[in-house]
């Protein structure tokens, strides 16, 4: 393998592993996809390959079928609520973010939603939605007619667009509301916590059975406040929280000394928070701390 098509191959991977990431929901499982795929690429026969960007998207997208079949029954037995990696998106990982739909797209309440669809589903929407693909062209990726990945796109958008109110205001009162909730919280301030709640606000927590956490979702302005109070007063002491931008929007880091222990992502409405989805399994921020190793 000379150097010059490993430096090409080298040029597709950001873009290979934000399909892969959108796909798996799993940024440990997109980089090990990617590298199936550099591992394809080598031993391909360099002549056969008309475009490498197709070539290469293609292999990732079969590659990441292949593991979502089986991540699905991993996930059947995942100890209480399973949520997405977190990824750090303010150095382009996961490319350019800057629309509202697109800060959306890769956001965990969005990957949450596209568990929903079935894996060919999931890949026709991605393609579709995320990268800009025709249908032909995706039924060139997929081996599928062009009216079956039509059709697949389209029951696919009922699915997701079922969900409503989903896009977060501007940048800056995201980062003005989290700001707020980091600094109640460093207070202890539940009062001013749950002020900063909608009514119908909900909690999730992914400890994936090696961490504390609440195995369904905490629903409900007071029942979260409480949640709050409790684990504040339990689990949080010593904890220093820092801001940050993951999946596209402002989101909580929660450090225990210099260890990430804890990365929270909200969903906001009206200037008040929505949801939240607060991931603590330590296995899935190895990619973050990868990333903030970095800076």
């Amino acid at each position: 393998m000379t150097t010059s098509l490993t430096e090409e191959f080298q040029t597709h991977r950001p873009r290979l592993f934000g399909l892969a990431y959108r796909l798996l929901g799993s940024a440990d499982e997109a980089e090990d996809a990617v590298q199936d795929a550099y591992l394809r690429f080598t031993g391909a026969d360099r002549a056969k390959i008309e475009h490498l960007g197709a070539w290469l998207a293609k292999v990732v997208t079969n590659l990441c079928l292949s593991r979502l079949t089986s991540a699905r029954a991993r996930r059947e037995q995942y100890v209480g609520t399973w949520l997405p990696e977190p990824v750090l998106t303010s150095d382009g990982t996961l490319g350019p973010l800057e629309s509202a739909e697109q800060r959306d797209a890769v956001s965990l309440a969005m990957l949450v939603l596209l568990e929903r669809l079935t894996p060919t589903e999931r890949a026709v929407y991605v393609l579709r939605e995320a990268f800009g693909y025709g249908h032909r062209q995706i039924a060139g990726v997929l081996d599928l007619s062009e009216a079956n990945c039509r059709q697949l796109y389209r029951r696919a958008v009922r699915h997701v667009e079922a969900e409503e109110g989903r896009f977060e205001p501007a940048p800056e009162r995201q980062q003005e509301l989290v700001a707020s909730f980091i600094s109640a919280a460093r207070d202890g301030d539940l009062a001013g916590l749950e002020k900063l709640l909608a009514a119908d606000a909900v909690w999730w927590s992914d400890g994936g059975g090696k961490v504390s956490a609440a195995r369904r979702p905490i629903e409900g302005r007071a029942t979260v406040a409480r949640f709050l109070a409790g684990g504040l007063r339990k689990f949080a002491a010593g904890l220093d929280y820092t801001g940050a931008e993951v999946n596209g929007s402002s989101a909580l880091l929660a450090w225990l000394d210099d260890t990430l222990v804890g990365v929270v992502t909200f969903e906001l409405r009206d200037g008040l928070i929505t949801s939240a989805r607060a991931v603590a399994n330590p296995d899935k921020l190895d990619f973050v701390r990868r990333q903030l190793a970095r800076t």
